[in-house]
């Protein structure tokens, strides 16, 4: 006859004590997975996160892009729009910072609020400042910028606010510029 010391193997009883922890931390494991899984941003969502444009343009062509869900708007000045832009002096301009991402605090010159060559480009959030409204096209208003009627915003050429009740300059996202192509690509808060 066989007693229970006989068949009291420590080494087997480890086993069975190792085999169901392992087997519990693999059920475990497949139950959480989804659950954490289902907490990551879908496809959609991480298409919208970024923005890679290619901004090949003559002088004077503008282009309207959607970028997490807003307009941004890309336009390559002509020169007449440069130096306009460039002769505003910041003291007669309502809001003096330049609202960019890529410089925090700067002054909102011409040169920090436009990019490339010659600083022929400019890239802004299509977002009025004063109540989220979309302002019209380049050359509009009594700047020769952007203009806004829903309230009667008036931006310059660079998107400074010049008049009107928008209390900042239009926002510049963080971007970077690599040989033609802009990169937005970082949650935009304004």
């Amino acid at each position: 006859m066989s007693t229970a010391e006989d068949h009291h193997d420590p080494e087997r009883r480890d086993f069975l004590y190792y085999a169901t922890a392992g087997a519990g931390a693999v059920t475990a494991g497949a139950v959480v997975w989804p659950l954490v899984n289902q907490m990551n941003p879908s496809a959609d969502v991480r298409a919208l996160s970024e923005l890679r444009q290619d901004i090949e343009m003559e002088p004077g062509e503008q282009i309207r892009v959607l970028w997490q869900g807003k307009p941004v708007f890309i336009r390559r000045r002509t020169e007449e729009e440069i130096n306009s832009a460039r002769d505003v002096p910041v003291g007669d301009l309502q809001d003096p910072d330049a609202r960019n991402g890529n410089d925090y605090g700067a002054p909102a010159t011409d040169a920090n609020r436009s990019f490339g060559e010659n600083d022929e480009y400019v890239l802004f959030m299509g977002v009025c400042t004063h109540l989220g409204c979309v302002p019209v096209g380049a050359g509009e208003g009594d700047f020769g910028g952007w203009f806004c009627p829903c309230h009667g915003s008036h931006y310059d050429m660079a998107g400074r606010i010049r008049r009107g009740p928008a209390p900042e300059n239009l926002h510049i996202p963080e971007f970077d510029f690599e040989e033609g192509v802009v990169v937005l690509k970082k949650q935009y808060k304004p």
